[in-house]
């Protein structure tokens, strides 16, 4: 995903730096507690509370399948698991199939699960995540790993984790007015490895799912806005505001950065600016038209990968998931929909 395209427009460091394995960078605070320093100045915090531990579960038993790379037998009983969860959380699913293409030709067998949540509201909003593997470890430090798959504990399963964990807290709870319509999007990080110099990278080998899911829209109410949860665990994350996200929805990026420090956790969403992304947003806002940010995180200081340590390594496993970024990103979530839904 992301594909090595990002530009960097600029950034501001919000935190002290401290040296973390890898050779990155991590802000210092985001390991040590669940809620920040922010809480204290909170404004008027809604909704039910966050569970990170079961997110973090949600995490682990996606990665027990192994790597939900396309066309595996660990992404077929994957699938079948997503749906069973969103469906045990009340939600209507709607498996979306398409025989898609790779850029070296491969037919891909891809199923976007689309599960909604008080599926007659009319007002809607979308969350979405990719929740297929990369099926090579193309920036690996270690070269005879970059054919090796990636077990996509953060990029893939945690923000899927973190819908699953939402809809399990809206059935409990029972007081959201809103729709909400989970996408998780197939297909995502096929995109051209960095060892297959013979094809050109143009970007369209990248969020193959959202592509097609942005051009077949289900029938039924259309989001008013939508956010992409893409690496939402890892640890030391910090999620800069990303320069496509602030060309096509500005306001839904506000309207998220105002949630994350409502709920108390306003210094893991740093109001500078990051860089701009190939992702699942790019799509959805330029086929569907549904304003759509994407919610991703953001290491200046990083020499690895920008997007983080582990992104596309055999690292990207449980050992490296933070509770407290999965806690942060998920009660930022929460805000955001039981404050739409006092405004409806």
């Amino acid at each position: 995903m992301k594909a090595k395209n990002k530009i960097i427009i600029g950034c501001l460091l919000t935190a002290l730096l401290t040296t973390s394995t890898y050779g990155c960078k991590e802000k210092t605070g985001n390991n040590n507690s669940t809620a920040d320093a922010d809480t204290v100045t909170a404004v008027k915090p809604v909704g039910p509370k966050f569970n990170a531990d079961s997110a973090y579960a949600f995490i682990a038993a996606q990665c027990n399948f192994g790597p939900r790379t396309m066309n595996s037998t660990a992404h077929e009983q994957c699938r079948k698991w997503i749906v069973a969860k969103f469906k045990q959380y009340g939600c209507e699913v709607l498996e979306q199939k398409a025989d898609l293409k790779g850029y070296d030709g491969t037919i891909l067998k891809s199923t976007n699960i689309i599960a909604r949540y008080n599926p007659k509201a009319k007002k809607r909003i979308m969350l979405c995540a990719h929740w297929d593997s990369r099926p090579w470890a193309d920036n690996d430090p270690d070269s005879t790993n970059h054919k090796k798959p990636v077990m996509a504990a953060n990029d893939g399963a945690s923000g899927v984790a973190v819908m699953l964990e939402l809809a399990r807290q809206l059935q409990a709870d029972k007081k959201l007015e809103i729709g909400v319509d989970f996408v998780c999007t197939d297909a995502e990080d096929w995109g051209v490895p960095q060892w297959a110099t013979n094809y050109q990278d143009t970007g369209d080998s990248w969020a193959l799912g959202a592509q097609y899911y942005s051009k077949n829209l289900p029938a039924g109410a259309k989001p008013v806005f939508g956010i992409l949860l893409d690496m939402v665990g890892g640890e030391g994350a910090q999620f800069y505001r990303e320069g496509q996200s602030m060309q096509f929805a500005p306001d839904v990026v506000d309207k998220v950065w105002n949630a994350a420090k409502a709920a108390g956790y306003g210094s893991y969403f740093p109001d500078a600016v990051g860089g701009m992304v190939t992702d699942d947003h790019v799509p959805i806002n330029e086929n569907a038209g549904i304003p759509t940010i994407d919610i991703i995180p953001y290491y200046p200081d990083c020499a690895q990968s920008s997007f983080g340590p582990t992104w596309h390594t055999v690292n990207d496993t449980m050992e490296h998931i933070d509770k407290n970024t999965l806690q942060a990103v998920g009660q930022t979530m929460i805000q955001l929909l039981y404050t739409e839904s006092k405004e409806l």
